[in-house]
């Protein structure tokens, strides 16, 4: 007994020997390595790598851009469902411990020496902050050591709360997503708040592996780990076993969500993610900054829509380019033609989606019927843009086709909307008309449909992606703010920004301009001008050149006025021949218009000269404005991820020509208070926007473009059913480029179709067919509410009874006058009672 005795005494000092001695080995450690750490109160002061994410002027979500998805949140907004996951998978005893948890250390202790290796760390959750925010993720004993020590140190520095916050906003959790709430997003397209309990389940088990039980790329995998946790959540008491059993059977879900983009604007996103790295000294890639564009969000999505449905309706007028693939069918199963409870409906064409939420990833189809999954595998990987759907055809009828959409769905189309498909053939012609839906189409071809309709009458078409391409570009006139812009049918299909890059012929889009200088020097909307064949022979030409008009007609004796709302080419050579190309050079310069690249001949009457869209645009502004000279521009601030404004675009003020482009020091310092980290005014001082065109210039040149859409080339618009819209159309040589230029008081749009390796567009396809009905589409949706707007007469303005076919003034007894309007130093000579119509020789010539 005594000598048992001894032996547990013994046994107990060797005990406490051996505790004394790890403690001072721990403390040894302690005291060593503590110097060497980063101090653990940096935590504080720790800056999350947030992606760069653009906007339009009214806060909607144009793009995202970085390498981490990252959505910080408070513990606030934390579901406490998740915090009980997350402690049951990761450290059930986190809010005891003081940052180590010994019973998770002895154990991976005993796992280390059991099986030779690290099988388990035993970190706790604050460990893991340690290391995420401090250390390197190589596993090494000396790592644990420092780990344990930051451990201690955080504990003292943050709270529990505060410390799980840190952790839920920092792990990775696989395809990008760092932190909870963008796991949320990614695997579930909403807000952790908005998850249920096993979809909390679910991102609670990514942590510990997030490749490994990744719901996408492993969901069985996954759905066990889930299922663990659940098992968990029920033993330490988070949840009934009810709530357990119900989790446990749900299905998983999980499918790849992109950032998801609230409008179409992926040109404006790219002008903006550009611009911004020269605005402003940020990474901002990392470091959560926001750029607010000029964009409109309900004119973007307007202008996106226009620009597809013309491009579409150009397309289906030219023929059925055939399928994107055939595949083998023999050994799939048959679907058999698709019950009505199980078509999907097609989307309402309101609004265009944004292509990434279209994104499909490869598990998508995992909870779809085996036979139907078996189909889509075939042909899921054909890429799809815009409203563009991919599809396969599984059935045909005589006036109807069965498909299957690459989700998984069936759809039926309907004849009407298969019957447009006539063959494409070479150099644009086009076979015969179809009598029966397998004229067009065969089962296993693989296809593009679009919804089309509206509300009831929501569809799905036969379609293809258009070959030609458009831009759209539309600006404040008073500011230069572009409030939509589309630079091509989809930015994904092709990334060229046609809108801002494209230099194209604009054709007669181009004549106002040339007017403008007409009236700058003497001409008036009454002078006459012969539309006659015309022949140029020079030395300097290799042979003689012939201009001629779109048509084979000639109207001889001309007014200005009307030989610009029927676009004749000889009125326009005549004019500038007479003008000079010198004054008509000073007068494009005057319009901010790139002389330098221009041909200096007659050919600039027609339109030789290449201008972008938004070059264009920003010369129809100062028509639009009055007479003022902007410059287009695109973002409107920039902010970082608190809010704080980084950069603010500088305001823009009306000047009477000549002023000053900014104002004095003054001025500037006490219009912009906002200052940056350097005490640098966060916007530029006010820009200038000068008067360029004189007022009475500008409104009779307005007066003869209202013609151009009342009575002339751009008369369709006249289907909007308003008084203020003015514009000019356009075509080039063999309709190779199609123009429409337009705009309210209010809103400038300027169109343009074509194809990216100039071609023509085919017989027929002039700017009013190809351009003007997208802007018209556009311009409807986009003054949707705008009351009409007409500037009142200037004071030098008068109105003149004329002889139109003379363009003098009328005699009182003249039955054939009409009204014209003329700069009162300008007014014509009366009429002469002894003469046949009072022209001269230069007017007939």
């Amino acid at each position: 007994m005594h000598l048992t005795a001894s032996w547990i005494r013994a046994l107990a000092l060797l005990v406490l020997a051996a505790a004394t001695g790890a403690l001072l080995v721990l403390a040894a450690c302690y005291l060593y390595l503590a110097p060497q750490l980063p101090a653990a109160v940096a935590i504080r002061e720790v800056e999350y790598q947030i992606p760069l994410r653009i906007y339009t002027a009214d806060g909607k979500l144009i793009a995202e851009y970085g390498e981490k998805r990252r959505e910080p949140i408070t513990y606030d907004e934390i579901p406490p469902l998740f915090v009980k996951a997350i402690l049951a998978a990761e450290d059930e005893r986190f809010f005891e411990h003081p940052g180590v948890d010994p019973k998770g250390l002895l154990r991976a202790a005993v796992e280390l020496v059991r099986y030779q290796e690290i099988r388990s760390g035993g970190s706790t959750i604050t460990m893991q902050v340690a290391r995420n925010f401090f250390l390197d993720r190589e596993q090494r004993f000396l790592r644990k050591f420092n780990e344990i020590v930051l451990a201690i140190q955080i504990e003292r520095i943050l709270s529990k709360e505060e410390i799980l916050e840190l952790y839920l906003n920092k792990i990775y959790l696989g395809h990008r997503a760092y932190g909870a709430e963008a796991a949320s997003q990614v695997y579930y397209g909403k807000p952790i708040g908005d998850l249920t309990l096993a979809q909390l389940a679910m991102i609670a088990g990514l942590p510990k592996a997030p490749s490994a039980y990744n719901p996408i790329t492993n969901p069985e995998r996954a759905r066990l780990r889930r299922n663990w946790i659940l098992y968990r959540m029920e033993e330490t008491g988070a949840i009934t076993k009810e709530q357990m059993e119900t989790a446990r059977q749900a299905p998983v879900t999980a499918r790849y969500h992109a950032a998801s983009p609230e409008v179409e604007g992926a040109y404006m996103g790219e002008i903006a993610r550009i611009a911004a790295q020269d605005l402003v000294d940020k990474d901002v890639y990392t470091e959560g900054v926001r750029i607010f564009t000029t964009l409109n969000s309900d004119r973007q999505n307007a202008a996106v829509t226009a620009l597809r449905q013309g491009l579409h309706d150009y397309d289906e007028r030219h023929g059925y380019r055939g399928p994107l693939a055939q595949v083998k069918t023999d050994d799939l199963p048959d679907p058999g033609w698709p019950r009505p409870q199980d078509t999907e409906a097609a989307p309402a064409e309101d609004e265009p989606e944004p292509e990434l939420a279209k994104a499909v990833a490869p598990d998508d189809h995992q909870e779809i019927d085996q036979d139907r999954a078996a189909w889509v595998a075939r042909f899921r990987d054909q890429p799809a843009y815009g409203p563009l759907h991919t599809a396969v055809v599984t059935a045909l009828r005589e006036r109807q086709a069965a498909v299957l959409l690459a989700d998984g769905n069936q759809a039926v189309i309907e004849w009407d909307d298969i019957k447009w498909a006539r063959p494409a053939l070479r150099k644009g012609y086009m076979g015969e008309a179809p009598n029966n839906a397998g004229d067009v189409l065969k089962v296993g071809d693989v296809i593009y449909v679009r919804p089309v309709g509206q509300d009831d009458n929501a569809r799905w078409r036969l379609a293809q992606l258009p070959r030609a391409q458009s831009a759209i570009v539309s600006l404040d006139p008073d500011t230069g703010a572009v409030e939509a812009l589309q630079g091509g049918y989809s930015f994904y299909a092709s990334k060229f920004n046609r809108a801002t890059q494209a230099r194209r012929q604009v054709g007669s889009a181009f004549k106002p301009f040339v007017y403008t200088a007409a009236l700058e020097n003497g001409f008036t909307p009454a002078t006459i001008i012969n539309d006659a064949p015309v022949v140029f022979d020079s030395s300097e030409l290799e042979e003689a050149w012939r201009p001629t008009g779109s048509s084979e007609r000639f109207y001889g004796p001309t007014r200005l006025r009307e030989a610009l709302y029927r676009s004749l080419n000889l009125v326009s050579i005549r004019i500038l021949r007479q003008v000079g190309i010198g004054q008509t050079m000073n007068t494009l310069n005057h319009f901010g218009l790139p002389t330098e690249r221009f041909q200096r001949d007659l050919s600039l009457a027609l339109g030789s000269a290449s201008l972008t869209p938004l070059e264009l645009a920003g010369a129809y502004a100062i028509f639009a404005n009055g007479g003022y000279r902007v410059t287009p521009y695109f973002l409107e601030r920039i902010e970082d991820k608190n809010g704080k404004v980084l950069w603010k675009a500088p305001r823009v003020e009306k000047c009477e020509a000549p002023c000053a482009l900014v104002r004095d020091d003054d001025q500037v310092a006490e219009s912009t208070p906002d200052t940056d980290d350097d005490g640098k005014p966060v916007q530029p001082p006010p820009v200038k926007a000068p008067r360029v065109e004189d007022e009475d210039i500008i409104w009779l040149m307005n007066s003869i473009l209202h013609d151009v859409v009342e009575r002339g080339t751009g008369r369709d618009a006249r289907r909007l059913g308003r008084g203020d819209l003015h514009g000019k159309t356009g075509t080039t040589n063999d309709q190779v480029d199609a123009w429409f230029s337009g705009f309210s008081p209010s809103l400038v749009a300027t169109v343009w179709v074509g194809f990216d390796s100039p071609a023509t567009l085919g017989w027929g396809e002039y700017g009013g067919r190809a351009a003007l009905p997208i802007w018209i589409d556009y311009m409807g949706k986009a003054l949707n509410g705008v009351p009409e707007q007409h500037p009142p007469q200037p004071s030098g303005i008068v109105s003149v009874r004329i002889d139109p076919d003379s363009g003098l003034q009328a005699r009182p007894d003249n039955p054939d006058a009409i009204f014209e309007y003329f700069r009162q130093n300008n007014v014509p000579e009366l009429e002469s009672p002894h003469s046949s119509d009072g022209r001269t020789p230069e007017q007939i010539f």
